[in-house]
């Protein structure tokens, strides 16, 4: 069963019909149920309930849940990793108990309605919101920022219901039984990748600003600099040699981190991980490559946990918080293949960009500059 283009998908929820979205190409990807919010009724919530059975959550804006007084579920929650939980929610009129498929959609069409604010609902409640990052999966590959490009793209409201599809022994359904799930129910099937290829195409959250030539250590980088609308910031990328598009590049992409980065912090076991030095120096070592550094906002907290527990060697971070940003300065770049120098780890929806990793190139110790 080919995938659905993302244009089928727009349609069926303008319509009001449900769709499946699946967040990668292989048999090992998994995908929810997702309909506009502005169609959830009674029924459409039941139907979540007795056929996908995963939870029942609702995908919103940053903005809207702002507007809502949404707090995150915990917290600290680890910036980008995994699903932006906010505090479940209850509405705080025209319900029962909460739990019924009419107490339920009455939640989700108050949490919508333009006209509610904070003092329409209450926590803890049967409903559970899902913050989508700024930019949608141009910044997140996510089932939340799909769900709310999918629908803003449909001219609705940028919400909708949202489920995680089970099979018959409770597992996440994968591969063949997503697809057999969709065509019993005569549903769309499209995928996340699909969609961030259909935005590149008509819109983009980041732009090339300016272009400079930098002297390091390790020698002169052409610096491009990239303008991100949403976040009103700037990441770098440090480019060494020419870009063949049909050669792998070596790529690092990392969010720049104070400790690693600034103060070149080590673990107690010794060099673990690649940080900003160690990748100029392997780079400039093979004559060419790529390094693109995401800007973010370090809290005085986050700075200050990094300094009591020190460097810790972790899986990068790239897959959940950067995918979208890195990988749109990656493809202007003319990159599209990737030596990349990380943990191996999997990449949901990056061949939506046009990019795919070829070889991972993990840190490992005589590789010290």
């Amino acid at each position: 069963m080919p995938l659905d283009s993302p244009l089928q998908l727009i349609e069926a929820l303008r319509r009001g019909e449900p769709v499946v979205l699946s967040d990668g190409e292989d048999d090992a990807s998994d995908g929810v149920l997702l309909q506009a919010a502005e169609f959830a009724d009674a029924a459409a919530v039941n139907f979540f309930a007795r056929e996908a059975r995963g939870l029942i959550c609702l995908a919103l804006t940053s903005e809207r849940c702002q507007a809502l007084g949404l707090e995150p579920m915990v917290a600290a929650p680890r910036a980008g990793e995994g699903p932006g939980f906010t505090v479940s929610i209850e509405a705080t009129s025209g319900i029962s108990t909460g739990i019924s498929a009419a107490d339920r959609a009455r939640t989700v069409q108050v949490a919508v309605d333009p006209a509610s604010g904070p003092a329409d609902l209450v926590s803890p409640g049967h409903i559970f919101p899902l913050r989508a990052l700024p930019g949608g999966v141009m910044s997140r590959a996510g089932h939340a920022e799909a769900a709310c490009d999918l629908t803003r793209l449909a001219g609705l409201r940028p919400a909708a219901l949202l489920a995680g599809i089970l099979d018959e022994d409770g597992d996440n359904a994968r591969g063949e039984t997503l697809r057999a799930f969709a065509r019993r129910h005569g549903l769309r099937m499209g995928g996340i990748a699909e969609l961030i290829h259909h935005r590149i195409l008509h819109e983009g959250t980041i732009a090339r600003s300016a272009e400079y030539r930098l002297g390091t250590r390790h020698g002169e980088f052409r610096v491009c600099a990239y303008h991100d609308a949403f976040k009103d910031v700037v990441h770098l990328a440090l480019v060494r040699g020419e870009i063949d598009s049909a050669q792998p590049v070596l790529v690092r992409v990392q969010a720049v981190e104070t400790l690693r980065d600034l103060l070149a912090g080590e673990p107690p076991m010794g060099p673990q991980q690649w940080n900003l030095e160690r990748s100029l120096a392997r780079i400039a070592a093979e004559g060419s490559g790529v390094l693109v550094l995401l800007a973010q906002v370090e809290s005085a907290g986050a700075i200050l946990e990094q300094l009591a527990q020190g460097p810790r060697l972790r899986p990068p971070q790239f897959p959940q918080r950067t995918l979208g940003v890195g990988a749109q300065i990656l493809r202007d770049l003319g990159v599209r293949k990737m030596r990349l120098m990380s943990f191996p780890v999997t990449y949901k929806a990056v061949s939506g960009f046009e990019l795919e990793v070829v070889e991972f190139v993990p840190f490992s110790v005589g590789q010290e500059e």
